[in-house]
């Protein structure tokens, strides 16, 4: 497994990091505790030590399982959650109703709004220390921007967090250059986070420079496009109820069976280097210039484990050129 900075931190943290939104079973049509307890100790084992978790993840639940995954085992993790997405008030700006299951799915349990006052932070980091089980956060991540808070106020309660040693290191997601900017404005931002694969490109001309111009970290989200890239979600898979990608247009049939081309156009690189098409999807998104890391979630012991030799694969340049000639063929249904 590879190892990369985030940002000016001093954290090295591995490449492909454990994504532990699934886990948490919201819009992934639910969990199964103890098997997502194995799965985080065989990332672990393999290397895999960085996890990525947010409160709204299950509304708790991935952070607790995480939490209990992690006991005994927390100096070989490098941890990662969020603020910013908050029930427990109904200030900022309204987000979504979710019920246990999913957004917009049957009685909303949960309405959630983007709220990043200095008040919210200070109550979810008390909230994010006791479900994880630890006393400090590793790299500690605004979810979703506000726009009813300014930033400054933003930055100012994550600074007095990171003096205080409850986190070591901050980032943003869902963000662009010009909030970042006032992020750093203020202070040091180590990260950034956002969805970022073969078919979700368009950072590659704003926040993927901006990495490196400014020596931040990249965490790219959905590496795998939710199963798209790795050749198992073919047009002819159901998904369970509650699961997000009954209702998603990239996942019609006809945009299956277009991605599914597009696969085995390239499926010769995965040959040659007798890897999945899943590990060379994440080799070749940590291979983008400005591109650190790779969060990718795993269900079971066997997906981590495929999941972390991707942080060992050496694409070259001829490799990398045949898969984004087939990308760049690729056009989708909207």
């Amino acid at each position: 497994m590879q190892y990369r900075k985030l940002g000016q931190s001093g954290i090295d943290a591995s490449v492909v990091a454990f994504g532990a939104w699934a886990i948490g079973g919201w819009m992934w049509g639910g969990t199964e505790e103890s098997e997502s307890i194995k799965t985080i100790h065989a990332a672990i084992d393999c290397g895999m030590g960085f996890i990525d978790t947010a409160p709204v993840y299950g509304f708790g639940t991935s952070e607790k399982i995480v939490g209990k995954a992690i006991q005994g085992k927390r100096d070989k993790v490098i941890l990662a959650t969020k603020c910013g997405l908050v029930w427990h008030t109904d200030k900022g700006n309204r987000f979504f109703d979710s019920d246990e299951k999913q957004v917009g799915h049957g009685e909303a349990k949960y309405t959630v709004h983007r709220y990043l006052g200095a008040d919210a932070i200070k109550y979810e980091v008390e909230e994010s220390l006791k479900r994880l089980g630890t006393d400090y956060i590793d790299l500690y991540q605004t979810h979703w921007q506000d726009p009813t808070t300014p930033i400054e106020e933003t930055m100012e309660a994550l600074l007095d967090l990171k003096k205080a040693g409850k986190i070591r290191a901050i980032g943003v997601s869902n963000a662009t250059t010009e909030e970042m900017d006032r992020y750093r404005a203020v202070g040091p931002l180590d990260s950034d986070q956002e969805k970022y694969s073969m078919l979700d490109r368009k950072l590659d001309a704003s926040n993927l420079p901006y990495m490196e111009k400014n020596n931040m970290a990249f965490l790219a989200y959905s590496p795998i496009a939710q199963g798209l890239l790795t050749g198992k979600v073919g047009p002819e898979r159901k998904f369970e109820d509650g699961d997000q990608r009954n209702n998603s247009k990239r996942f019609s049939v006809e945009n299956r069976k277009r991605i599914s081309a597009m696969l085995d156009s390239y499926k010769c690189v995965a040959e040659k280097h007798g890897v999945t098409l899943a590990q060379l999807a994440i080799a070749w998104t940590i291979r983008q210039p400005g591109c650190s890391h790779a969060l990718v979630g795993a269900r079971t012991p066997q997906q981590a484990l495929e999941n972390a030799k991707a942080g060992d694969i050496a694409l070259t340049n001829e490799d990398v050129d045949i898969i984004n000639k087939a990308v760049s063929e690729l056009v989708l249904e909207s």
